[in-house]
């Protein structure tokens, strides 16, 4: 009985009110108010009424989507059916989760996954596009230019010294290519870290129907900038530190002689080779929150690594397929664009260089026009790869919000930050953590053991 009440105050009939047969209007044919049947009692007939048959067109079937038993239709001009469903009493259809924006409030599925990061280049190219060419497309042109152009004049030199000079300009030449490449790899690091986290601010707003100006967006990440740095220029060191221990071994049991000595330093490298490729697969996927982290959850380093650790534990293998499978998307669109020009450069010897064989310094002719061929297709692929660094950031960010939804409820966050806004509200950052958030003022209780009203 408490759960038939409930269920009839729910829909505006409550127990003291009389049951009605569909269609009558409240009394019976004298006039006097009509009783309800008693369970198992068969409803008597109204008069000049006809009797619909077992099995009549139009008699309610077991489970027929959108009819209701008469008993549980309410009298008319009470509240109930009618006004709960407006459409005859039919039920109401699902309603999907809304999308103010880049995706839907909702864990993602593979689908809005690999799409999302495409579309946000289109929803707001200016920041997407603009910020690739800005913030590592030039960077990596003017690296290119400066690591070419000064291998090539080292190179220069060298072919052009004398002999007893040679072992000098070589070494010159190995030193000043490793210092150049270290030069590159550090502006590189820090433009991306900068492009990294303007991404995951557009696409964290834009997820909640916002389109942000790059100055807006600088002044999201301003100031996570330095946190974003210091983390990728220690994750790029640490896995230098790596390889260069493997290689430091192998080096030490090669310089020891000896066929032991070789066999070690054979073992040790191709051991060591390939235990970094799943430690690079476990230790990259499980950090892969950490610039998201950063930006949106504004932690510090140490806590932003083991925030991102802990998301994804229990969506590792997930998380893993997602980034590969969007790593290997941009890869070969990328190729797809760099291939010719790789072809290009093969043909550049013979083409614009026909009498280097016959000149008095071939490898010099041959050289200056391979690193200007070279040049060429480094602007185009630095810009092709700015595009799909964007591209690769975006998955992860999505990622991160995916699995907070997944884990945290933070699409029950987002939807009513939408819904809020759109009210007039002025709600805190849904992407903070809830002990970051700005309390609300709540009403004070009253003392225990008053009565509630």
């Amino acid at each position: 009985m408490g759960a038939t009440h409930g269920g009839n105050e729910r829909y505006g009939v409550s127990d003291e009110q009389n049951w009605q047969a569909p269609g009558s209007n409240g009394s019976t044919p004298e006039g006097g108010p009509q009783q309800p049947p008693q369970y198992g009692q068969q409803q008597p007939p109204q008069y000049g009424q006809q009797q619909p048959q077992y099995g009549q067109y139009g008699q309610p079937q077991y489970g027929q989507y959108g009819q209701q038993p008469g008993w549980q239709q309410p009298p008319a001009g009470q509240p109930g059916w009618q006004q709960a469903y407006p459409q005859g009493g039919a039920q109401p259809a699902w309603t999907p989760p809304p999308k103010p924006g880049l995706i839907p409030l909702r864990p993602l599925t593979l689908g809005p996954l690999l799409a999302a990061p495409f579309q946000a280049l289109r929803r707001n190219p200016r920041i997407t596009v603009g910020s690739a060419l800005l913030l590592q497309g030039i960077p990596s042109i003017l690296v290119s230019v400066v690591l070419a152009g000064g291998i090539g004049l080292l190179a220069v030199r060298v072919f052009s010294g004398e002999a007893q000079d040679q072992p000098a300009l070589r070494a010159g030449l190995v030193g000043g290519a490793i210092l150049l490449g270290v030069l590159s790899l550090v502006i590189s690091t820090v433009f991306s870290a900068l492009l990294q986290g303007v991404i995951v601010g557009d696409v964290a707003r834009e997820s909640l129907g916002d389109k942000l100006t790059f100055r807006a967006l600088w002044q999201l990440v301003r100031g996570r900038i330095g946190a974003l740095i210091g983390w990728t220029l220690l994750y790029a060191l640490a896995w230098i530190v790596a390889i260069a221990l493997v290689v430091a071994v192998v080096v030490a049991l090669g310089a020891l002689g000896g066929s032991a000595g070789a066999i070690g330093a054979v073992l040790v490298g191709v051991v060591g080779g390939l235990a970094l490729i799943p430690l690079a697969f476990w230790i990259n996927t499980k950090l892969a929150m950490v610039p998201s982290v950063i930006v949106l959850e504004r932690l510090p380093l140490t806590q932003a690594v083991a925030r991102s650790w802990r998301l994804t534990t229990g969506y590792f293998w997930r998380t893993l397929g997602i980034i590969l499978l969007v790593w290997v998307i941009v890869y070969a669109i990328t190729q797809t664009v760099a291939i010719p020009f790789g072809l290009i450069g093969g043909l550049a010897g013979g083409v614009f260089a026909p009498t280097s064989a016959t000149s008095a310094d071939p490898m010099q002719e041959v050289l200056v026009t391979q690193l200007s061929v070279n040049v060429l297709s480094s602007i185009v692929t630095s810009i092709i790869g700015a595009i799909g660094s964007v591209i690769q950031t975006a998955a992860v960010a999505l990622l991160y919000i995916d699995l907070r939804m997944r884990k945290e409820g933070l699409d029950l966050q987002l939807v009513r930050f939408v819904e809020g806004r759109q009210t007039g509200q002025d709600l805190p950052d849904p992407y903070l953590p809830q002990a970051q958030q700005p309390q609300q003022h709540q009403p004070p209780q009253p003392p225990a053991g008053w009565p509630n009203a």
